[in-house]
């Protein structure tokens, strides 16, 4: 059976996710509250930071970055794109 909580990124119940995304309180928060789907945007959003910002994600720097991005994204007013930033055109 599929564990399902009221996702804060869809906004509607959805699926969970299988296990913890991310260590600590941050990642139990992400347990409770983030389905799948909406991790996965968060990933795909995450991919987008690494690469406009040239980030090193082995960088103690760089992660506590992308944590606080994360925070923001999830649980806050959100996560920008930097202001040059286009989206690929389908």
């Amino acid at each position: 059976m599929t564990r399902t909580v009221q996702c804060v990124v869809l906004k509607s119940e959805a699926p969970g996710l299988e296990r913890l995304p991310y260590p600590g309180p941050l990642g139990q928060r992400i347990f409770a509250t983030v389905s799948r789907e909406g991790w996965a945007r968060w990933v795909k959003h995450q991919v987008m930071l690494i690469n406009e910002y040239r980030l090193s994600p082995v960088e103690p720097k760089a992660r506590k970055f992308l944590e606080a991005e994360m925070e923001k994204y999830f649980f806050g007013p959100g996560s920008a794109a930097p202001a040059e930033f286009k989206p690929p055109e389908a």
